[in-house]
């Protein structure tokens, strides 16, 4: 393993073809000022642009996964419209500029808030551990959800869900969580960070075009419609069988062997 970086506010880490990202404020509960905010979308955008990078992981240091804004630190750039996004980077939340093209599974602990929930539904797959915590804060305290609730969570959990607990501001748990589809899998505690590494190395050892066109068609269809995603199925799979990767993966099946994928 080697270490990116130096980052003041994260712990950033290489496992194989997985870069897995620690918010590291926990002496303010990991909540976001403007340094990690701009760290965490500078470090998106590595994972998307390296090519030897095939998934990422995101996790909060300590005892939660974070709190939200650090209000005191960032509300005067939100005022003015600042970007708080360096060249080349992404958006964490991604409701602006480009999407990240490869897969990212967050492991949430503790509380989990505002923006943290944001974070998960911008995520392509969440782990939660046991006693996980879970609260959409933002009305209470005056504004509203703007890192993409409104956009994601009735989507990803149904109306009704989603409206129970963006419209009271009132905490719930990792069962509830899970029971509505906010996070996908729920595991003892402690452990949320190694189960959502094995899931990244999981889909590392996938086909990398292959994932990537899944991802991309899949928020195509999100963003565009169905029949724009329905446009691009077979132009995209006539690419992807004349990629190397392709021919890896028939001949592994005809061989029964493990395919290494090599990314083209």
């Amino acid at each position: 393993m080697t270490t990116d970086g130096p980052y003041e506010t994260l712990n950033v880490r290489r496992e194989g073809a997985v870069l897995v990202i620690g918010l590291n404020r926990p002496h303010k509960r990991n909540a976001f000022d403007t340094t990690m905010l701009q760290e965490l979308a500078t470090v998106y955008g590595v994972l998307d642009t390296d090519d030897s990078l095939r998934a990422g992981v995101l996790y909060g240091e300590g005892k939660q996964f974070t709190s939200g804004l650090d209000l005191m630190s960032v509300a005067p750039a939100l005022q003015n419209g600042t970007s708080l996004v360096p060249e080349g980077g992404i958006n964490p939340w991604q409701v602006d500029g480009r999407r990240l093209s490869k897969p990212l599974v967050a492991a949430t602990n503790g509380s989990c808030l505002t923006l943290g929930i944001e974070l998960l539904l911008a995520a392509d797959i969440t782990v939660a551990e046991e006693s996980a915590t879970f609260a959409q804060l933002e009305i209470s305290r005056g504004i509203f959800p703007f890192g993409g609730a409104t956009l994601r969570f009735p989507k990803s959990v149904g109306w009704g869900n989603a409206m129970r607990w963006m419209l009271t501001a009132e905490p719930f748990d990792a069962a509830e969580a899970h029971r509505i589809g906010l996070v996908q899998e729920v595991v003892p505690d402690g452990t949320h960070v190694d189960r959502a590494v094995a899931l990244a190395r999981s889909i590392a050892a996938q086909a990398p075009l292959g994932v990537r066109a899944t991802l991309a068609n899949a928020r195509l269809a999100e963003r565009e419609g169905q029949a724009a995603a329905e446009a691009e199925l077979m132009p995209t799979v006539v690419k992807l069988f004349g990629s190397q990767d392709a021919r890896i993966g028939l001949e592994s099946f005809v061989n029964r062997t493990t395919a290494q994928f090599v990314g083209r």
